[in-house]
C-alpha cells in the first residue's frame, strides 16, 4: 500500500508538470552521431508507409522507409526506450522510456519525426499497447507491479491497476475485451478484463517471458517463455532438458481452459531467451525471436502444431523438426528482439540489438533478404561490445540452453533461486543478485570464495553453464562489459519522502546495526558473517554480505531466497532482534526502513 500511494503521488506530480529529479530534465535532444543504437522494438504505422524503431542505447526513434530500406529521420525521445506501439492515427506511435519514466507520442509528418506529447508514467514504463476504439493507452510499470491506463482523449492522470510483480510485455485483444500482461516476477501472466479492470493471474513456472499475442478470436493468449527445472547441473541433465528449457504456450482467457505447450528445444540444439513474437501471413502463422540463440522461429498455424498438456515434453518432437511446412529456424546473428509484420510486402522486420540494424525477412521464403544499418559501425575492436555479445550468447553454454542473460536479465536478476555449483554442492540453490557495480563489490559468490572476478566469470561459463573455456580476451571483454553495466534509474529516490529519511536514521543507528555490515557506497563491507540466517540444506557458512544497492529490483532475499519481501525479511529471518539482539522494529520503523 505504501508503494502504491507513493506511486500515485508521483503520477500526480508528473501529470501536473512538476520537475522530478533524475527524469525528464536530463534528456538531451541532440541525436548522437557516434553512439550505437541497440534497436529493441519495431512497429509499422497503420498506413503501412513507415517503420518506426525504438533504440535503447541512443534513446531515439528511427524512421525507416520500408520501400527504399533506408533511415529517413531520427529523433530523441527519452532514456532507455523499451517498447513501441502504433497509435490511434495512421502515422503515429507511442514509445515507453524506462529511465525517463514516461511514454512519448511521435508522429510522421513530411518524412520527418516530431514529438506530439509526453506523458509521465513513472516506475519503469516497460510495455505499451493501444486500445484504439476505447482510446486508451496501457503501459506496464515494472517497478511498481502495475499497469497505468491513460485516457488519450483527456489529460487526467492515469488509472493504476495492480497486476503482479515485474509486469513487462503487454497486448490488447482485437475485440479490446482483455489485456494480457507478462509477470516476470511471478512466473506467469495477468489477464485484465478491460471493462471491469478485474485481474486474473495465471501462474505456470514461466520465466523471461516474451511478447504475448491474442488469437484473432480473443479467446487465447500465445507467448514464449523459459522454464527452470531445478535439477542438478550436469551435462546429462542439461541435454535432457532438465535444467533450462524454452516453451511456446497457449493460455485461455477463460481460466478453465487447459494450458497447452510446445517445447522448442531440440536434442543438442536448444532455443534460449525468447523475446518478440508476431502473427504473420494470411494463414495465421507465427514467428518468435530467440535472442539467445540468434534466430527467428517460424511456426505453421496453431491448429497444425503438436500441442501437449501443461507439462509437455523435454524436447521438440522429431516429426515437427523435420517438417519444414510447419516449423523452421532462421539464423539471424546478433541479438534479434522485437518484430513487426508487413502484410502488404509479406516481410518481417526484426530489431536486432546486437547488430544495430533492422533485418528484413522474406516470409514466403523464410529467409533473410536485407538489412538496414541504424547508426554507428559495429566497432569490432570495442571490448565492451565483444563482452556484451558473449553475455547474451546462449551458444556459450552446453548445447546452447541458456546465456548469462538468462539468469542476469539485462545485468539484473530473475525470480528464482538457481543451483550454480559455486559452492561445489548440488541442489544448494542461491538467489541471483544484480551485476550492477559487481567489479566493486568483491569478494564474489554468496560464500565469498572468489576473490578474482575474471576467474569467477570463467567458472560461471565452464561450470555453471558447462560451456567451453573462454579465451583470455573473451574473459577481459566480458569483464569490460560488466564494468559498463548501468543500473536503471531508481524511481523511489525521485519521490520526496519523510518516511525514507526516518528510515535512513533507523538504518544507521547503532542499536539496529544495519550499517555495521551494509556500509560504504555499495552498502556492503565485503566481509563474511554468520548472523544466523543459515538454512537446513546449507553445507557452508558464513555468508558474504550482499550489496543493498538496487534492492527494489529483487523479488527474493537472503542467499537461499527464503524471504519473499522486505517485510518478510525484517520481521523474521533477518529481524534486528535475531541479528543484533536489538528490540524488534516498531510498525513505523519497519515501514520507514522499507
Amino acid at each position: 500500500m505504501m508503494h502504491r500511494l507513493a506511486g500515485t503521488v508521483w503520477l500526480i506530480l508528473l501529470w501536473a508538470g512538476a520537475a522530478v529529479p533524475g527524469l525528464r530534465a536530463e534528456i538531451s535532444t541532440e541525436v548522437p552521431t557516434d553512439r550505437r543504437r541497440t534497436p529493441v522494438a519495431v512497429a509499422l504505422t497503420r498506413s503501412g508507409r513507415w517503420l518506426l524503431v525504438a533504440n535503447q542505447s541512443s534513446g531515439t526513434v528511427s524512421l525507416v522507409d520500408p520501400e527504399a530500406l533506408n533511415v529517413v529521420d531520427e529523433l530523441v525521445v527519452g532514456r532507455h526506450p523499451t517498447a513501441i506501439a502504433v497509435g490511434v492515427g495512421d502515422e503515429d506511435a507511442w514509445i515507453a522510456c524506462r529511465d525517463s519514466g514516461d511514454v512519448v507520442q511521435v508522429r510522421v509528418t513530411n518524412r520527418s519525426l516530431r514529438v506530439v506529447t509526453r506523458r509521465g508514467i513513472g516506475f519503469h514504463p516497460w510495455g505499451v499497447a493501444v486500445a484504439r476504439r476505447a482510446n486508451e493507452l496501457w503501459v506496464t510499470q515494472r517497478a511498481a507491479g502495475a499497469v497505468a491506463v491513460v485516457r488519450l482523449d483527456s489529460n487526467t492522470p492515469p488509472e493504476v491497476i495492480e497486476t503482479g510483480t515485474w509486469p513487462e510485455h503487454i497486448a490488447v485483444s482485437g475485440d479490446e475485451r482483455h489485456v494480457a500482461v507478462t509477470l516476470a516476477g511471478q512466473k506467469g501472466v495477468a489477464i485484465v478484463d478491460r471493462a471491469t479492470r478485474k485481474v486474473s493471474r495465471r501462474g505456470f513456472r514461466a520465466l523471461n517471458q516474451g511478447q504475448p499475442l491474442f488469437t484473432p478470436d480473443g479467446a487465447e493468449v500465445v507467448l514464449p517463455w523459459m522454464v527452470y527445472r531445478a535439477n542438478p547441473i550436469t551435462p546429462e541433465n542439461i541435454r535432457r532438458g532438465w535444467v533450462w528449457g524454452t516453451r511456446l504456450g497457449r493460455i485461455g482467457v477463460d481460466p478453465n481452459f487447459d494450458r497447452q505447450v510446445l517445447t522448442l528445444d531440440e536434442r543438442g540444439r536448444a532455443v534460449a531467451d525468447p523475446f518478440g513474437s508476431a502473427w504473420c501471413g494470411s494463414d495465421g502463422s507465427l514467428v518468435v525471436t530467440a535472442s539467445g540463440t540468434q534466430e527467428l522461429l517460424w511456426f505453421a498455424p496453431l491448429v497444425r502444431l503438436p500441442w501437449l498438456d501443461y507439462r509437455g515434453s523435454d524436447h521438440m518432437p522429431r516429426q515437427l523438426i523435420d517438417d519444414t511446412k510447419r516449423f523452421r529456424r532462421i539464423r539471424l546473428g546478433g541479438r534479434p528482439l522485437g518484430v513487426a509484420y508487413d502484410r502488404q510486402r509479406e516481410q518481417l522486420y526484426v530489431a536486432n540489438g546486437g547488430l544495430d540494424e533492422i533485418q528484413v525477412v522474406d516470409l514466403p521464403a523464410t529467409r533473410l533478404v536485407a538489412s538496414v544499418a541504424l547508426g554507428a559501425s559495429q566497432d569490432a575492436e570495442n571490448p565492451q561490445r565483444r563482452g556484451e555479445a558473449i553475455f547474451f550468447d546462449a551458444r556459450r553454454s552446453l548445447d546452447q540452453w541458456y546465456s548469462c542473460h538468462t539468469c542476469h536479465r539485462e545485468g539484473g536478476t530473475n525470480a528464482v533461486i538457481v543451483d550454480t555449483l559455486n559452492d561445489h554442492t548440488p541442489r544448494t540453490f542461491k538467489t541471483i543478485t544484480p551485476l550492477y557495480g559487481v567489479a566493486e563489490t568483491g569478494p564474489w559468490t554468496w560464500l565469498g570464495w572468489q576473490d578474482d572476478l575474471r576467474q569467477a566469470m570463467v567458472k560461471s561459463l565452464t561450470v555453471t553453464m558447462q560451456g567451453r573455456k573462454p579465451t583470455p580476451r573473451d574473459a577481459a571483454d566480458l569483464l569490460a562489459f560488466l564494468r559498463s553495466l548501468a543500473p536503471p534509474v531508481n524511481p523511489w529516490r525521485s519521490i520526496p519522502s519523510q518516511s525514507a529519511e526516518r528510515g535512513r536514521v533507523v538504518f544507521q543507528s547503532e542499536d539496529r546495526a544495519c550499517a555495521s555490515c551494509h556500509a560504504g557506497p555499495f552498502l556492503t563491507d565485503g566481509e563474511l558473517h554468520d548472523v544466523g540466517t543459515g538454512g537446513q540444506s546449507d553445507q557452508h557458512a558464513p555468508y558474504n554480505t550482499p550489496s543493498l544497492k538496487h534492492l527494489y529490483l529483487r523479488t527474493r532475499f537472503l542467499h537461499d531466497g527464503r524471504a519473499k519481501s522486505l517485510k518478510d525479511l525484517l520481521t523474521s529471518f533477518h529481524a534486528p532482534e535475531t541479528v543484533s539482539g536489538a528490540d524488534p522494529l516498531t510498525p513505523r520503523e519497519l515501514d520507514d526502513l522499507i
